[in-house]
């Protein structure tokens, strides 16, 4: 097992359900694993601290970029599974993605920028930050210097991301940001597939879609063997991988008291339990 997905589960970034506990998603539905890749900046704590750094200062928009890549390098120089990620990252471009041709390397609101910031440092290219309502900023590697940008015209652009699925965020937001600025996104690297279509849905547009680590049947092999995860554990992954709504519709059918269970839990949960039952998912 690589570096990389040693520290997806050692952060919980990767984190497998137990055999009778399947996750509630914001959607109502449940998941047999619940991803949080930015926990690999070291730890979940860490993560969350840096969030709502970035939830409280990111209005400064000129002073914004140089205050998080401060926080963000600092990290890299003292955090080890930071460190080793990033690393991993940087190997994989050099490798993967001629270098020289990249004009810009963007990462869009929020979780992005715990990638996109350093590997713009260390590859040395400036750094495109998008917000959520298109709005861009770029700054020089080093951070020292942050402006609005309005055209980068025939600039080519890799973008960095932390998870991709859909590329529903590609679709409403990144692309059209680079392509209002006259460039181009040739590349996209995240460091998590979930392989939901959304490489797929990028190479249709003509953007080379790279990730570091596919959540596929082979993961969970790796995890199970290594003693990460147990067999309950390893065999409702592999049948949600293989149909996410079959499998947990199997799964409440086989536990009468799971749904009845929620409803009188936390008022979070009992929410999302609700929002099930309403929905009329998995034959509520």
């Amino acid at each position: 097992m690589s570096n990389l997905k040693s520290h997806l589960f050692e952060t919980n970034a990767v984190k497998v359900c137990h055999g009778d506990k399947p996750f509630w998603l914001t959607s109502g539905k449940i998941s047999a694993y619940f991803i949080n890749t930015h926990f690999v900046y070291g730890s979940e704590d860490e993560a969350n601290v840096l969030l709502k750094f970035i939830d409280e200062n990111k209005d400064n928009s000129l002073s914004f970029p140089q205050e998080l890549f401060t926080k963000v390098k600092a990290q890299y120089e003292e955090n080890s599974i930071y460190h080793n990620v990033i690393d991993e990252m940087i190997s994989f471009i050099k490798e993967n993605i001629p270098v020289a041709d990249i004009d810009y390397v963007s990462g869009g609101e929020r979780r992005d920028w715990f990638f996109s910031y350093m590997v713009a440092y260390l590859l040395d290219k400036p750094h495109i930050t998008i917000f959520k309502d298109l709005s861009t900023y770029v700054s020089d590697s080093h951070f020292e210097d942050t402006k609005p940008v309005s055209s980068i015209s025939g600039k080519k652009v890799l973008h960095v991301t932390d998870l991709i699925t859909i590329a529903s965020s590609y679709i409403r937001a990144w692309i059209p940001a680079i392509q209002n600025l006259g460039g181009e996104l040739i590349w996209s690297l995240s460091v998590v597939d979930r392989m939901q279509g959304g490489k797929d849905r990028l190479e249709d547009l003509g953007i080379k879609s790279y990730s570091l680590v596919c959540i596929d049947e082979s993961l969970f092999k790796e995890a199970f063997e290594k003693g990460i995860i147990d067999k309950a554990q390893f065999d409702l992954v592999c049948e949600f991988i293989k149909d996410p709504d079959g499998s947990m519709e199997t799964f409440i059918k086989e536990h009468p008291n799971f749904i009845d269970e929620a409803l009188h839990s936390d008022a979070k949960t009992a929410g999302r339990a609700q929002l099930c039952i309403d929905s009329h998912f998995y034959g509520l």
